[in-house]
């Protein structure tokens, strides 16, 4: 092989390898507060990280509670007097808790405090109790709230980061959810 050839296919491979790398984003220090639809890291500090087949062992065993953080899509702003407005419906791990909006980088004080409450609901007030917390694939909001969970002082923090994706897809039952009354409703 000609050496300008090699050091050509040598630099392409290395580039390769660069940008594999560069695709599976980094844990950082605090919580993410943008862009939440985005590939998550593959670790969570302090949390165990759950495949489906994991999940749904717990799940049939029942020995943790699952805590759904998908975010409720709000009502839209200046609907027309007299329109209709139904929630989109939200399906999850049958038995979850859903304790909506509460993913989010930034929590105001209603919303932490609503967190915080329907965690200690969640594991009926054992802070050592297995949690698995979910929403969706590639949601940092997941990442967000087990990463708060701990934060409140729970130690057995799982998070299935495939969430309702990972679960549907593997054609395991989901049912209809209704979130946990919120302090602003």
């Amino acid at each position: 092989m000609r050496p300008h050839l090699a050091v050509a296919l040598l630099a392409a491979i290395l580039a390769g390898q660069g940008s594999a790398q560069q695709q599976e984003p980094f844990e950082p220090e605090g919580y993410r507060t943008d862009q939440y639809r985005a590939p998550v890291p593959a670790a969570l500090a302090g949390a165990r990280v759950l495949s489906t087949a994991e999940a749904e062992e717990i799940w049939r065993a029942k020995s943790g509670a699952f805590v759904d953080v998908m975010p409720r899509p709000p009502k839209p702003k200046n609907l027309p007097e007299g329109t209709v407005w139904r929630d989109a419906p939200r399906r999850n791990i049958p038995g979850s808790i859903w304790l909506p909006d509460t993913g989010y980088g930034m929590l105001p004080p209603a919303m932490d405090d609503y967190l915080q409450r329907g965690l200690a609901r969640a594991s009926h007030g054992d802070k050592t109790a297995l949690l698995v917390i979910y929403c969706l694939a590639d949601c940092w909001m997941s990442w967000n709230a087990a990463k708060r969970a701990m934060a409140y002082g729970y130690s057995n923090i799982a998070w299935y980061r495939d969430g309702t994706d990972g679960w549907e897809g593997a054609k395991l039952p989901v049912e209809d959810a209704q979130p946990e009354p919120r302090p602003d409703q």
